[in-house]
């Protein structure tokens, strides 16, 4: 699509009206998913301009250089130095001559904001490429009309305009004509072969803030009058506040007052000790009218589930019984695996103040326009009455989708007619925090004749079950006979997206199955996988998600790229392909037995996302992802009693360690394609790649996760 040059109209873009700036300079709006409202206005005003998720601003000085305003909340996957880059390739400016500010957030003329499911530049990369081409010909029109030559015989180049006479213009000496210009419907945009920045390693635009530790992040912003909150919650899922005594916690030097709302105590402080102190020292009576929930039984309540048959069916092919009844055999197996919590480096904190003008939000937040719409309501205020800044965020996962702290925030602040700053502590963040559901799948497939012709799937989740699109991923297509069908027990634990929702574990589930069923059948399991993509090439299924062609590609690079099947002596291999959030990806582990121990030493990762933008950005996503996913196959546990969590810090709750980590080589299939998902796709293979390479090493099938639970081992052993 972008590897051939095209014309875009805008007529139908809602752009916005450029306005020029008191200093001078062109400040230029651009329409991102058709996010921005109609007949929106650019204040003059830099300091008051508010910024909403999928929309972004240029400004350029008369000095040529240019400010390139970020709109998506920036939690550590690069956008904010990736999608100005976008803009700057085609508005044709040298990156060195580019600063990145970051967006606010503004309910009036924009729309629809959040940064999750991967989703940000595969969204903005036709937007952001046009926003930069409409700017660089509106600098164009307005050099030709001072030289009263035509806009064609111009062109643009790192920032300069030049004529056929070999005149030349740098942008800031034309800025303020051009920011009056009218808006062009049809720009031409950059051929893939004429990239100068798109495809560069550029590194992240807030590195120097981060390693010097400059104000940054939610817990960095401060104010003067600004008095901190500690909020003590239920202790279980399931308890209600019946009554407390905080006579002990107004003692404490520091503590300022004490407040209630709901079944929540906050404790007010001049610092985060005060506050935090005066919280453990509140007395609390709990009650609770209902039994309280522990894993044993939720183990018991989903493998009920799994046994019984009342299930939504969310894609049938052909006649799964009659494959089943017809086979030479059929093999089963159920996988299982437990709550996650989020643990963010970054506790969860947000700053608000309440006033009778406004309610002033700060904080790191993956859904500002949602947040703020809760907090509008809860506050029964207009919803442009509040103003909400994103800060950098230190780590999201899913679990900054949710604003409930941030809705804490502007509660107290509102009963405490003060600035407020929440800052939870980690044992709060993990005692309140919102998990990864507890889930277990049951597959099943039939053999016959060496063929594999019938798959059933079957999804018993802890509150949601799998989105509508998963059943449509691989294998939905290459099976004649083919059945997902999901069912769900209500809980009171709250639950919610966690990094690569369902697919994290799911894709560890199918690919071990596979790996099972290729050695039942005699076969490789990557040639396995590529025999079953034949089945769905040229088959029109507009419900089928992953493309065939491209997942055999990042295969066959995998395969080449590890040396699969040709590792050294004391080398055990395991592979695993996976597609999602629009990125095919596939990864093959090499473990090897230390002191009897399995120790995974590298992991090979071959992805297609398209374009790849910012190749180190790139890398760096794809290797998180790949670590991230296997600490918490081989160490995520986390458990209820009575309601309570079990592990409320790092001492009882196991993470991968630095010296843990594998050695891992990321490779990306060329394409000129649009770019796709890049921050979760590199992590859910990886736990299916480990757990094959732990088979070839043990001969040990693992069902469950964590892994080193079920292999047995004990702390000292793995630290050892």
């Amino acid at each position: 699509m972008n590897s051939q040059k095209k014309s875009i109209s805008f007529s139908r873009r809602n752009f916005l009206k450029t306005s020029v700036l008191a200093s001078g300079g062109m400040l230029i709006g651009f329409n991102f998913l058709n996010a921005c409202r109609p007949n929106a206005i650019v204040p003059i005003d830099i300091s008051k301009l508010n910024f909403n998720d999928f929309n972004a601003f240029i400004k350029i000085s008369q000095e040529g250089y240019v400010t390139i305003f970020s709109p998506n909340p920036e939690i550590g996957q690069g956008v904010k130095t990736s999608m100005p880059m976008i803009i700057a390739e085609e508005l044709d400016v040298p990156w060195e001559k580019v600063a990145v500010s970051q967006g606010l957030y503004d309910p009036v003329n924009y729309q629809r904001q959040v940064a999750g499911g991967s989703q940000s530049i595969r969204f903005g990369w036709d937007a952001l490429r046009q926003t930069g081409a409409t700017a660089k010909q509106m600098l164009i029109n307005a050099a030709a009309l001072k030289w009263d030559v035509e806009p064609s015989s111009c062109y643009a180049s790192q920032g300069i305009i030049t004529n056929a006479n070999g005149d030349s213009f740098g942008y800031g000496e034309v800025v303020k004509e051009a920011a009056v210009l009218e808006v062009p419907e049809n720009v031409e945009l950059k051929e893939s072969k004429d990239y100068k920045i798109i495809g560069q390693d550029i590194k992240n635009v807030d590195i120097q803030k981060i390693i010097t530790g400059k104000p940054l992040f939610g817990l960095d912003y401060v104010t003067e009058e600004m008095v901190y909150a500690s909020v003590l919650r239920p202790p279980s899922f399931g308890k209600k506040l019946v009554s407390f005594d905080d006579q002990n916690s107004k003692k404490i030097n520091g503590v300022l007052d004490v407040l209630k709302f709901g079944d929540k105590i906050a404790v007010l402080g001049t610092n985060t000790w005060a506050a935090m102190k005066g919280k453990k020292a509140l007395i609390c009576k709990w009650s609770s009218n209902t039994k309280l929930e522990s894993t044993k039984d939720h183990n018991k309540e989903l493998l009920k589930i799994l046994n019984g048959n009342k299930f939504k069916v969310n894609r049938e092919d052909g006649n799964i019984e009659k494959a089943f009844l017809n086979s030479d055999k059929n093999i089963e197996r159920t996988y299982e695996s437990p709550f996650l919590p989020h643990n963010c480096m970054e506790p969860m904190n947000f700053y608000a103040n309440v006033t009778s003008d406004k309610v002033h939000l700060v904080g790191p937040i993956q859904t500002p326009a949602w947040t703020a719409s809760k907090i509008s309501k809860l506050l029964d205020r207009k919803p442009e009455e509040i103003h909400l800044e994103m800060t950098r965020m230190g780590g999201g996962f899913g679990r900054r989708l949710y604003g409930d702290f941030a809705e804490e925030a502007a509660q107290i602040s509102s009963l405490a007619n003060k600035p407020v700053k929440v800052v939870f502590s980690r044992e709060d963040d993990m005692a309140a925090g919102i998990y990864r559901p507890a889930i277990k799948y049951r597959i099943k497939a039939s053999i016959k004749d060496g063929k594999i012709t019938g798959y059933h799937l079957k999804e018993a989740a802890i509150n949601g079950n799998m989105y509508g699109l998963i059943p449509n991923f691989f294998p939905a297509g290459c099976i004649p006979n083919y059945k997902v069908s999901t069912a769900n027990y209500q809980s009171k634990i709250t639950t919610g997206a966690w990094r690569a929702p369902y697919t994290n574990f799911l894709a560890f589930a199918e690919q071990s199955f596979f790996n099972e069923l290729a050695s039942e059948l005699g076969k490789d399991h990557p040639s396995l996988l590529i025999e079953l993509l034949q089945n769905v090439k040229g088959i029109k299924d507009e419900r089928i998600q992953y493309s065939a062609e491209r997942m055999e590609k990042t295969i066959n690079l995998v395969v080449e790229k590890s040396n699969w099947g040709k590792s050294s002596e004391g080398i055990y291999q395991g592979f695993s392909a996976y597609y999602s959030h629009n990125t095919h990806v596939a990864e093959v582990a090499d473990v090897e037995m230390v002191n009897g121990l399995p120790v995974v030493k590298k992991v090979t990762v071959a992805v297609d996302c398209g374009i790849v933008v910012n190749p180190l950005g790139a890398k760096n996503q794809v290797e998180g992802g790949v670590i991230d996913g296997i600490g918490h196959a081989m160490y995520g546990d986390f458990s209820f009693e009575e309601g309570t969590p079990q592990s409320v810090n790092f001492d009882t709750y196991r993470l991968i360690r630095m010296n843990e980590t594998p050695q891992v080589s990321t490779y990306f299939v060329e394409s000129d394609l649009s770019p796709t998902g890049l921050g979760e796709p590199g992590l859910p293979p990886a736990g299916g790649a480990v757990a094959n390479a732990i088979k070839a090493a043990t001969s040990k099938q693992l069902f469950k996760q964590p892994f080193v639970k079920e292999l047995g081992f004990v702390e000292s052993k793995i630290l050892g």
